[in-house]
């Protein structure tokens, strides 16, 4: 991937009045500066929490649907337990599928000791049917240097595409699944990443159809459905499928759709992650890195022709 530029300080200017998100009617003023063109906010002066006040929670919410990722610095207050109790605020917090949860909760630890370096293009298990709305990280262990995530806009990448490639990607369906090619998603991937990704990654196998295009339910936008769990398009050979796909993921992955974000310890990122894919960068060495994710649950995604999203193989069936 080429290199994104490190964000720049603040482009708009400070205290933006928001509406709140469809059916509120309390406003409120955020402190929020646009980070790229056409993704990404920082929101400062804001305590993260579960008592967070409801017309401060909603101008979040309708950040987070216009902006697409918010970020945060300065939330050391966080622990385990109000980081999960914040993610509920924006509905039910679930655990990863197949990789165990933090002790007494949902969360997910991404620690690089343990091999979870996430470095390729993806939205967040997409491999399920009613995949997680909204994921809330927070940075708990920050390497010297490197560690750095980004984030691409699917619903900007989907306007942008040419006439045709619109035509086509509203037709298309894939196949989603935890199963998937590894190795090559993960060129630089060390045997601690590959000894977790079969053990405990794969420990239940999940596939699920959806739609290459789904309609966002809160915003109507229409969102690209990819990354690195799509297996293949339904309907395709292998080859036609995967020069198409190769073809979308560089609409998706076009500099002007993505912001880049370099954490300090104590940073927390909201995305939606019905409208993005993200690529946690893997360049810090051996330094460790540690993060904690919170996921809220997902609808199941919808086509542009009203069809739902499509289980083919459900948790419990162990892979082989």
């Amino acid at each position: 991937m080429s290199e994104v530029q490190t964000p720049r300080p603040a482009v708009s200017a400070s205290s933006v009045p928001l509406r709140p998100a469809a059916g509120q009617h309390a406003e409120t003023t955020l402190d929020l500066h646009q980070v790229a063109g056409r993704i990404g906010a920082r929101i400062d002066g804001v305590h993260l929490g579960a008592d967070l006040d409801n017309a401060t929670f909603n101008a979040i919410h309708a950040a987070l649907l216009r902006h697409k990722v918010l970020f945060f610095r300065g939330q050391q207050h966080l622990d385990d337990a109000s980081q999960e109790a914040f993610a509920r605020r924006f509905g039910v917090t679930v655990a990863h599928p197949t990789v165990p949860s933090v002790e007494g909760g949902s969360l997910l630890e991404l620690d690089s000791l343990h091999g979870a370096r996430a470095n390729s293009w993806h939205t967040d298990v997409t491999f399920v049917d009613a995949y997680p709305k909204v994921s809330i990280l927070r940075a708990v262990v920050i390497p010297p240097f490197g560690g750095d995530t980004v984030w691409a806009n699917t619903a900007a990448a989907y306007a942008q595409l040419p006439e045709p490639l619109r035509a086509l990607a509203d037709t298309l369906w894939a196949l989603h699944t935890n199963a998937y090619d590894y190795a090559s998603t993960h060129a630089n991937a060390d045997s601690a990443q590959l000894k977790r990704y079969r053990e405990v990654f794969t420990s239940k196998r999940y596939e699920t159809e959806h739609p290459v295009v789904r309609v966002h339910p809160e915003t109507g936008e229409r969102t690209l459905v990819l990354g690195h769990f799509v297996q293949r398009l339904k309907g395709l050979s292998s080859f036609d499928s995967a020069h198409l796909l190769q073809v979308f993921h560089e609409h998706v992955t076009r500099l002007e759709n993505t912001v880049r974000w370099s954490w300090q310890e104590g940073d927390v990122a909201i995305w939606d992650n019905r409208a993005t894919q993200h690529y946690a960068i893997n360049d810090y060495g051996d330094a460790r890195r540690i993060v904690r994710r919170a996921t809220v649950r997902g609808e199941v995604p919808v086509s542009i022709d009203g069809r739902t999203s499509v289980v083919v193989r459900e948790e419990g069936a162990t892979l082989q």
